[in-house]
């Protein structure tokens, strides 16, 4: 039976009452300050001042724990809106504001499959923005987006983990390998990549992602409309 079927264990009176929201909410709040690599089962506990073992009445594996925090997170993403065009929209940014706010929810995405209460309620919200579309086109529209906005978080996520991590921000990267690149280009033997590099737009990473999520936007607009 799946967690999200599977009854909690009766409640008993205790110095520190457990449940699976309590102890989805504590996973959370130390993925949020030190990274997915900071959640164990033993280190929940100690947050919620009880022994390990009291946890497993509640969930048996840490898939299941991270299966919790996934779906905890999806009640952040709710996409709304009029037509499909805006739907497809809303799902994605408020997809990126939620990983932006929960940086390990970029290294759960896109893996196994999700099905709890609110990541299946996102979802249909997503499906109903598509009425009235057949579904040839609705359901690869669909996983054309979500396959956008998990690649484009998680290149945004590593990035700002490689700023912390180096202490350079774009501007001081640029500084640092700029002069570099301007050699390698200098020998004319990367005319196309040279040419990007120095007349392509220089897109902030909002304008990046929005941009892009246009161009998919537009393509499922134009299959829709052939």
């Amino acid at each position: 039976m799946l967690v999200w079927e599977r009854p909690e264990p009766p409640k008993r009176p205790t110095p520190a009452p457990l449940s699976r929201e309590r102890i989805v909410r504590a996973a959370i709040e130390l993925a949020d300050a030190d990274g997915l690599a900071a959640v164990s089962l033993r280190k929940v506990a100690a947050a919620l001042g009880v022994g390990p073992m009291r946890l497993y009445g509640y969930i048996e594996s840490m898939d299941e724990l991270h299966d919790l925090m996934v779906d905890a997170a999806h009640a952040e993403i709710r996409p709304a809106g009029e037509g499909w065009r805006e739907v497809l929209r809303s799902f994605a940014e408020t997809t990126r504001k939620t990983v932006h706010r929960h940086e390990w929810l970029a290294d759960l995405l896109g893996g196994r499959p999700q099905l709890g209460p609110n990541t299946l309620a996102s979802g249909d919200a997503m499906a109903a923005g598509m009425g009235g579309i057949d579904l040839e086109t609705a359901v690869p529209a669909m996983d054309a987006v979500h396959a956008y906005v998990i690649g484009a978080v998680r290149r945004e996520i590593t990035e700002r983990r490689a700023e912390r991590a180096s202490g350079m921000d774009h501007k001081q990267w640029q500084r640092t390998y700029g002069p570099y690149l301007q050699r390698i280009f200098a020998k004319g033997e990367l005319p196309a990549l040279a040419k990007f590099v120095h007349d392509g737009p220089h897109l902030d990473a909002d304008q990046t992602f929005r941009t892009g999520l246009d161009l998919i936007l537009d393509g499922i607009e134009a299959r829709i409309s052939g």
